[in-house]
């Protein structure tokens, strides 16, 4: 970005912003799906760790098709069926599942002590690594357990800071936006600001599902620290609404706010304000930023992360973003060139 406001491709005079969100490679988590991936994944380990301590594994019991039989019963009931037959079967599950865990946890010292006498070094490097597997595994498992228990069983509202999503990506974060398509999305909530010239000139990848508004303030500071100064034209939508927002806009030197006042009945002042020329005109340039997500989702692929892991998603939605400014950079390149041979001829 210094690199473009050096060559005179963007000057940061407008900036649009919005949030998306961008899923991670799970499938839609339910109790009994959770409950049947710890099962398989469990057991699945341990069979491995098995073929390097065949004798710590001696024992372990394979539960899998109990378990499987379980999850697909409670998959494919009616919902008049659910009221009648669910917690008997949900009650099995979590007693396989608990099983599992707990014949998994007699393996692991077991495998840990063969691994320190083992005079194989790659041997005991191999059967380390697969009991790390195995804990790290069985922790989530514990998580669902407890989740499942008081959702199914005590019928208790969990908070979604506590529950786990996925065993496979933990870092999950169930984000509900209110959209009608999809009330609700797994993943993480990326934040974008994009210039008039198409460049995304600040992302970042939020923990939750933060309200919009207490965005403003940070991407005001890194933008001045980009190009020195605020931006003339700042639009956002209504989610980035809020009394402190616009005094952030003003005292940072913002020209023209256009972020429409989000519930409460508005002043004379401001709503006179928002029917002005400039600010109609602020709110399409905003409209702009949805575009933008559009190419960013189906032209850069940012819709859906298939790398596992926190730092291979933000590296992800990082080079989604790059590839959206080289692309946009080569074109102003191109303009500009164009322009000169024309201005020289």
């Amino acid at each position: 970005m210094n690199w473009a406001v050096e060559a005179g491709l963007e000057n940061g005079k407008r900036a649009r912003v919005d949030t998306t969100v961008v899923e991670t490679d799970i499938r839609f988590p339910s109790d009994s799906s959770l409950l049947w991936d710890c099962v398989r994944v469990i057991t699945r380990e341990v069979k491995r760790l098995g073929e390097d301590a065949p004798k710590a594994v001696r024992g372990f019991k394979d539960h899998t098709r109990r378990a499987r039989r379980r999850f697909q019963e409670i998959t494919r009931m009616t919902r008049r069926q659910r009221h009648q037959q669910q917690l008997p079967k949900y009650r099995d599950l979590l007693t396989t599942t608990q099983q599992v865990l707990f014949a998994a946890r007699i393996v692991l010292p077991k495998a840990r002590k063969k691994a320190d006498s083992c005079a194989d070094l790659m041997r005991g490097i191999r059967i380390r690594a697969a009991c790390d597997m195995i804990e790290h595994y069985c922790s989530l498992a514990d998580r669902v357990v407890n989740q499942t228990r008081r959702r199914v069983l005590e019928k208790e509202q969990v908070p979604v800071a506590e529950k786990t999503f996925s065993i496979f990506e933990p870092h999950t974060d169930c984000i509900v936006r209110g959209k009608a398509q999809k009330p609700v999305e797994f993943g993480h909530k990326v934040f974008l600001a994009e210039s008039g010239n198409g460049l995304i000139t600040d992302y970042g990848t939020l923990d939750g599902n933060p309200p919009d508004e207490t965005h403003v303030g940070p991407t005001l500071d890194r933008h001045q620290g980009t190009f020195g100064k605020a931006p003339d034209i700042f639009a956002g939508d209504r989610g980035f609404y809020s009394l402190a927002n616009l005094d952030l806009c003003r005292e940072a030197g913002v020209k023209i706010e256009s972020i429409p006042q989000r519930g409460g009945s508005k002043t004379a002042e401001r709503e006179a304000y928002e029917k002005t020329r400039v600010f109609k005109q602020a709110q399409r340039f905003r409209a702009g930023v949805e575009g933008r997500i559009s190419v960013l989702m189906r032209g850069r692929g940012m819709r859906r992360c298939l790398s596992a892991g926190r730092s291979r998603f933000e590296v992800f939605v990082g080079m989604a973003v790059l590839a959206n400014n080289l692309l946009i950079l080569a074109e102003l390149l191109r303009k500009k060139e164009a322009a000169r041979r024309k201005r020289a001829a």
